[in-house]
């Protein structure tokens, strides 16, 4: 094997040992440390051989990463296809790791979370205003849920306020 080969192999286990990545991150990565294109290929191979690359894990590690930290499907998509996941992958690995109750609990979690910090910056009041309720809407939007999601969420749970101010 050229030494070529080796140190590019040996620079994509360093940035394995980090954090898995996907075949794609890989790929700038290396390029980035000014392998060739035919070293890099052969480096990916042996690393999918050695079952050091998978896509597909990559892509399950990251969903169920991403929604403990309580981010919604829609980013963690847009997330997978930034690390160069195929739709595919992206799909089965939300599908095996999601679960639509689990979803809406954390939702419901982090709006009322960010209810909180409204109120104590603006006041309880000021969350049932029409400014109010679309600045918690844009945030858990840009959180990755889905509007209807996150519409029915807010709707009910600033209704939950409003209840203990009548």
């Amino acid at each position: 094997m050229s030494e070529t080969l080796e140190r590019c192999y040996a620079a994509a286990m360093r940035i394995l040992a980090y954090r898995f990545n996907s075949e794609a991150e890989l790929r700038r990565k290396l390029r980035r440390k000014d392998f060739d294109d035919e070293t890099i290929a052969a480096t990916l191979e042996r690393l999918r051989g050695e079952n050091w690359l998978d896509d597909e894990r990559f892509a399950g590690s990251l969903v169920r990463s991403r929604l403990s930290k309580r981010v919604g499907r829609l980013r963690i998509r847009r997330e997978l296809a930034a690390a160069g996941v195929d739709d595919e992958d992206a799909a089965r690995a939300l599908a095996r790791n999601l679960d639509p109750e689990a979803e809406r609990e954390a939702l419901v979690a982090l709006c009322r979370k960010r209810m909180r910090i409204l109120a104590r910056r603006h006041g309880e009041a000021w969350l049932l205003t029409e400014e109010g309720r679309n600045k918690l809407t844009g945030y858990l939007l840009k959180q990755g849920y889905d509007a209807g999601l996150v519409h029915g969420v807010v709707r009910s749970t600033v209704r939950e306020i409003s209840i203990v101010h009548d």
